[in-house]
């Protein structure tokens, strides 16, 4: 079984700072991509920025710039640096992965979300 822990969210103003932390534990064989969604209050499920094994990161036009996604492979960790917060950042951030169980099966798991609010 594999779970993904969040940790990180909170209240901040704007034009502040918070950092998200995604740690996977469980039966993991290796990670591929890893990253963040946000879901704010009546929209769509959106991504924010994902990061793979290997490779250059992806992220929204919105937070280009402003965010920053890297992981730790030896921890199974993903991080979200989030800078220059904004009142539209307010949303339910929800971590993301692709876990291999072996060479041939790979899952997707969700975290069960952290709540970042930013006041105006």
């Amino acid at each position: 079984q594999v779970q993904l822990v969040e940790s990180g969210g909170g209240l901040v103003q704007a034009g502040g700072s918070l950092r998200l932390s995604c740690a996977a534990s469980g039966s993991i064989f290796g990670i591929n991509l890893m990253g963040w969604y946000r879901q704010a209050p009546g929209k769509q499920r959106e991504l924010v920025a994902n990061i793979p094994s290997g490779g250059s990161t992806n992220y929204a036009d919105s937070v280009k710039g402003r965010f920053t996604v890297s992981r730790d492979n030896a921890k199974n960790t993903v991080y979200l640096q989030m800078s220059r917060l904004e009142p539209e950042d307010t949303a339910v951030y929800y971590c993301n992965a692709h876990i291999m169980r072996n060479e041939r099966i790979t899952n997707v798991y969700w975290g069960q979300g952290t709540q970042v609010t930013v006041s105006s």
